[in-house]
């Protein structure tokens, strides 16, 4: 029986792991009471007693965690603390190798919701040199509002809130969002994309979509089709056909899966990528890392 912590499972992403948790008989569920929980010495104990420990929590808190770790304890971080760190593998099995490498960890930093949508696209296309690592991109991201927490939802759920939230809202404004480190190290930027995040009045889902120009590609769409074709063959991760007419952003929601898809024209392609902001994007993926690495079926307890 596999001994499992989430710290900070009251949040949003460490709520619905708890989910898919909740009925796994391979699993034992450490658990600490509502005055107990903020505790320092009582979360030191639970995630030392853990073989899994899924961290929940902001990002001083979550190295805060790390710090109270003198066990052999798996962590999984959903917090944006340590996915470029050194010491630490990126947790998003589907890139060439990395299953391997998850396997194998005790620190594994899961990524952020759009930078997954990015990563999936740009990464395969850097390393088949379909694209080059100084290229110019850019990118822009549709999620739902649970992706801003409980706060955001509480505040998009109020029947007085203000009109603006009826209206999709485009964020991270300065250029400085906090997964651009991430997204430029991992798949070999030499330069931080341009990077749109949207936040609209749908629960949950995403839509990450990086337009290039043909002319900037070493090969053409069918190209691009065929590396993502035979690097994203399931279980989890699909290369799939674009629908005709509209691509909803919340298609894959309450979904552990992802889909990426190539549309456009011979002169403009659209790379882009569907999936949950709360599934494959954060509490899906820490539940897939961990069933590596146990060593089980990755699909164990997810809804695909």
């Amino acid at each position: 029986m596999t001994k499992v912590f989430i710290d900070g499972s009251a949040g949003t992403t460490g709520l619905r792991i708890r989910e898919r948790l909740a009925d796994r008989r391979d699993i034992e569920l450490i658990t600490l009471s509502e005055e107990r929980r903020k505790d320092l010495s009582a979360r030191s104990d639970a995630l030392n007693s853990a073989d899994v420990a899924f961290l929940c929590l902001p990002d001083a808190a979550a190295k805060e965690a790390v710090s109270l770790i003198e066990s052999g304890v798996a962590v999984i971080d959903t917090s944006t603390a340590h996915r470029t760190a050194e010491g630490w593998t990126y947790g998003f099995p589907e890139l060439t190798g990395q299953r391997e490498k998850i396997a194998a960890s005790r620190r594994v930093a899961n990524p952020g919701c759009h930078a997954s949508g990015f990563i999936v696209l740009v990464e395969p296309l850097v390393r088949a040199g379909l694209l080059d690592p100084s290229a110019a991109l850019t990118c822009f991201s549709l999620t739902g509002y649970s992706g801003g927490g409980k706060s955001m939802i509480a505040d998009y759920e109020s029947p007085d809130r203000p009109e603006a939230l009826s209206s999709p809202r485009q964020y991270g404004l300065t250029q400085s969002h906090k997964h651009l480190p991430e997204m430029a190290k991992i798949c070999g930027l030499s330069t931080a994309p341009v990077f749109c995040p949207i936040v609209a009045d749908f629960y949950s889902g995403m839509e990450v979509t990086v337009p290039v120009f043909a002319g900037d590609v070493r090969g053409t769409a069918d190209d691009i089709r065929a590396v993502y074709a035979e690097r994203y063959r399931g279980p989890v991760v699909t290369a799939a056909e674009p629908p005709e007419g509209m691509l909803a952003a919340n298609a894959l929601s309450g979904l552990d899966s992802m889909q990426v898809m190539v549309t456009g024209n011979d002169e403009r392609i659209l790379l882009v990528s569907v999936f949950d902001n709360l599934g494959k994007g954060a509490s899906g993926a820490a539940v897939q890392n961990m069933n590596i690495i146990l060593g089980i079926d990755e699909t164990t307890g997810l809804i695909l």
